[in-house]
């Protein structure tokens, strides 16, 4: 596959990209190489290579969920620079 002019400009124009006349040149070159080099994958075997699912070998490691205390009210509001006697006070976001 080979990106030619127009391709390269309808496809900044969706992506809303402004270039120069002296860039353009040097970005279809660009994706030319980056799309060579992913047809080039296709060359390589990979009969027997099972798919990536993850980048890392890391297992999640499950807990069980556990009652623990919380904190009430009042220590909750305790350093609170603006509340009232139940709740947080913020500015307002809404008009």
């Amino acid at each position: 596959m080979e990106i030619n002019r127009e391709t390269l400009l309808k496809i900044a124009h969706l992506a809303r990209l402004n270039f120069s006349d002296e860039s353009e040149d040097e970005m279809l070159q660009g994706l030319n190489d980056m799309i060579n080099w992913v047809e080039k994958l296709h060359e390589v075997d990979t009969e027997g290579v099972d798919p990536l699912t993850n980048m890392s070998q890391e297992v999640n490691s499950w807990r069980e969920d556990e009652v623990k205390s919380d904190i009430s009210r009042e220590q909750a509001l305790k350093n609170a620079p603006k509340k009232d006697e139940e709740f947080f006070k913020v500015p307002k976001v809404l008009k």
